[in-house]
Parts: structure tokens; C-alpha cells; sequence
């Protein structure tokens, strides 16, 4: 009998990365999770729990700390590494926040959780990756590529960034085997949508609908197979057609 493959991801007490656990933990692998929140109760495994990781990304000296405590987790190999935690934060009336909204502890703040930690952990957990031929998905966004009505300014720099960190990273880890892409998700049903969205199906997305946490989460569990073994250095677009 194989023994699982082990996944790790940032993020995911809701949306996208809520969706991702349940699918990866439905196709057999060993899923930890990392995030500032708790566990969510309504996770439907009993290791959940016991396979959290109470991890402040926004901490930058508090990653560094628990990446042996992570390395002894994992038990020394890392199959998947799905960089999935990002904050957008709004305006007092939850307007997006431009470039004169946005003082240096705000950019500090974005880009610490959005991108340093990204590069962080992908370096500190390289020999469990490379010793599982592993991959590595960081989650970017429309709003990386295109002026969006409701990320603000920080949030689509930091994407941006995480985008060309994926390329960077994909050319220094693509010869030890490890693979790494991106996946950019437009206008996905989840609980952070802001208002008036509805707008946006209508009028920017040919297909005229949201998408779907699983629609998200099923391409990168493809990404992390033997599928996908030729795939390093993409940013695949999940929007519907809204990018064209």
C-alpha cells in the first residue's frame, strides 16, 4: 500500500481554501493546515484538529520559529504546498483602499501574510519537497494583473509580486524536481465577495456567473498530480473569461 501524500496549506478556515482541504482530504492525502484562526469545527475529519497549525503569517519571526515544528509534522516529505492565505484590507466604509489610503504599516502588513511568507516557508520547507518531488501552488489573483473595483492597492501589488515570485521560484526548484505554478481566481462564491459584485458577472464575465470553491480547488489538486508533471512556472486564470 502507498503511503498518503501530504498536503499544506495556508488559509483555510473558509472559501477557496476550506474548499481544498475537503477535496484533497476526499482523495486520500494527509492534509495539514496552517492559519492565525482555530480550527473550524464544521471540518469534516477527525485529525483536523490535531493536524492545525496555529501559524501568524503576518508574524514573519513566528514563521521562523515554527518551521521545525512544521518540518516535525510533515515527518520529512512535503508532496503539495498550496500558499492560499491572503488579506485585502478596506476602507472604514470597506471601500478599497488606494495608494493614498495606504500608509507603510498597511503595505508591510499585506505583503508579509500575501507574499515574504510565501517565499519564507517554500525555503524553509525545500528538502521535504524536494525529498517528495513535491509542488508548490500559490493562490494569486485577477486583481494582480487589472485595476479591480474592490482590492485595493497593496492586495494587487502583492499578487503581482506573487506571481513573478512563482516564476522565480519555479526556475530555482524546477531542477530539483519540485514544480511550482500559480492559479488566479476572478469572482469566486465565497463569503469575502463585496457588494455589488453582481455588477461584475454581468457585465465583465462571459460565462455570467461566479465561480465555485470546488471549480478552484479541483485545478490545483490536478496541478499536484501526475497530470500536471510538465506545468512549472504558470499562472492559470480562474475567472470565467473575465481576464480576455
Amino acid at each position: 500500500m502507498n503511503e498518503p501524500k501530504t498536503l499544506l496549506l495556508t488559509g483555510a478556515s473558509r472559501g477557496i481554501g476550506h474548499a481544498t482541504v475537503k477535496h484533497f482530504n476526499a482523495a486520500g492525502w494527509r492534509v495539514f493546515t496552517a492559519s492565525r484562526h482555530d480550527w473550524v469545527a464544521e471540518c469534516p475529519w477527525a485529525e483536523g484538529l490535531l493536524n492545525h497549525i496555529h501559524l501568524d503569517l503576518e508574524d514573519i519571526d513566528s514563521v521562523e520559529r515554527n518551521l521545525p515544528l512544521i518540518r516535525e509534522k510533515l515527518g520529512g516529505k512535503l508532496h503539495a504546498l498550496v500558499n492560499n492565505a491572503g488579506i485585502s484590507p478596506k476602507g472604514p466604509e470597506g471601500q478599497r483602499m488606494g495608494v493614498l489610503e495606504s500608509d507603510y504599516a498597511t503595505w508591510l502588513k499585506v505583503f508579509n501574510v500575501n507574499l515574504f511568507s510565501t517565499a519564507l516557508l517554500a525555503r524553509g520547507l525545500f528538502d521535504e519537497l524536494k525529498a517528495a518531488q513535491g509542488t508548490i501552488i500559490n493562490v494569486t489573483s485577477i486583481a494582480g494583473s487589472r485595476v479591480h473595483p474592490f482590492a485595493g492597492v497593496a492586495y494587487a501589488s502583492s499578487k503581482a509580486a506573487l506571481a513573478a515570485l512563482t516564476r522565480e521560484m519555479a526556475y530555482d526548484f524546477g531542477r530539483h524536481g519540485v514544480r511550482v505554478n500559480a492559479i488566479a481566481p476572478g469572482e469566486i462564491d465565497t463569503s469575502i465577495l463585496s457588494s455589488g459584485t453582481e455588477l461584475i458577472v454581468e457585465r465583465d464575465i462571459p460565462m455570467h456567473r461566479l465561480g465555485k470553491p470546488e471549480e478552484v480547488a479541483s485545478l490545483i489538486h490536478f496541478l499536484c498530480t501526475s497530470g500536471a508533471s510538465y506545468v512549472n512556472g504558470a499562472e492559470i486564470h480562474v475567472n470565467g473569461g473575465q481576464h480576455v
